[in-house]
């Protein structure tokens, strides 16, 4: 029988960074090689490393209200809090750990203002956001929302006290995420103490990729920095991520099934025609989204 290879990595990339005042934006995907990861047409990495005393969630939430039609979005709060508001009327505040997920279906206005949990003691930011694409029967259902506290994210513990990982969506193991799936998709992220290692067996069916939010990693036996943004071939079967620092390291690892109808992507609408496209814009300028109704 031979013995399972490790997966070649096909690309690495280390996406520009834009600043929102002393908020940093990373675009993550889609850039210049790669459009989507499975069902994922988009992430973005925010962080701030200091927070402005007369910042206010409110000031943000106004700059950052979106129409979206055609996908789910999952906001997960590596640290800091992320206030949701949304058009069908929820309004939920969520510390580090936490997760927002949103199904836009047929149109959803939504806004989102990070902040720290704490200026003083814990003044950082760093929040994951992730939009996972519809499948077409699925693009004009009734939007919905529901949040997840850091102790309803479901977290299994690693071998040999490596770490820990968490599930935010699919499956790992015989643990399921409480996130809904509308296409065979994973999402998750790994927390890996000095000088540990992890490793998975690939399904050949699906796309691979691994973030490294802000810690240098080994993956597959190649050195990436924080920051790298990872996608591997189809060959091989294993991905293994090595932890050689001196303190524990998180890794968001994602993927899923190719999405195997046509993608059209505007703005924050994402449909599988121009046309639908169209209609989308109509539809929100119809108010046929609804209204974040002042708090």
């Amino acid at each position: 029988m031979l013995a399972k290879m490790k997966k070649k990595v096909r690309f690495s990339v280390h996406s520009q960074c834009a600043w929102l005042g002393e908020i940093k934006a990373q675009s993550v995907l889609p850039n210049q090689f790669i459009q989507a990861i499975g069902p994922f047409v988009f992430l973005e990495y925010i962080l701030s490393y200091k927070q402005s005393l007369n910042e206010s969630c409110k000031e943000l939430v106004g700059k950052r209200s979106h129409p979206y039609k055609g996908i789910a979005t999952l906001t997960y709060v590596l640290n800091g809090e992320v206030e949701h508001l949304d058009s069908i009327g929820n309004h939920v505040t969520l510390s580090s750990g936490g997760a927002h997920w949103a199904k836009a279906g047929k149109g959803i206005v939504h806004a989102e203002a990070a902040c720290s949990e704490s200026q003083v003691t814990n003044p950082d930011v760093s929040i994951i956001r992730f939009w996972i694409n519809l499948p077409s029967k699925r693009k004009s259902e009734e939007p919905d929302y529901f949040s997840l506290r850091p102790s309803e994210i479901p977290k299994q513990e690693l071998d040999d006290d490596a770490g820990w990982i968490k599930i935010l969506s699919g499956e790992f193991e015989n643990t399921i995420a409480k996130v809904p799936c509308y296409s065979k998709e994973f999402l998750y992220h790994i927390h890996l103490e000095a000088g540990k290692q992890f490793s998975t067996i690939t399904d050949i069916a699906f796309e691979y990729a691994v973030f490294l939010p802000a810690n240098n990693a080994i993956v597959n036996d190649k050195g990436f920095q924080a920051g790298e943004f990872i996608v591997f071939t189809s060959h091989g079967e294993i991905i293994e991520i090595g932890n050689n620092i001196e303190t524990a390291i998180d890794i968001i690892l994602f993927g899923g099934e190719p999405y195997n109808e046509p993608v059209v992507m505007e703005g924050t609408f994402v449909m599988n025609t121009p046309h639908e496209i169209t209609q989308a814009y109509n539809d929100y300028y119809g108010g046929k989204y609804g209204q974040i109704k002042p708090q």
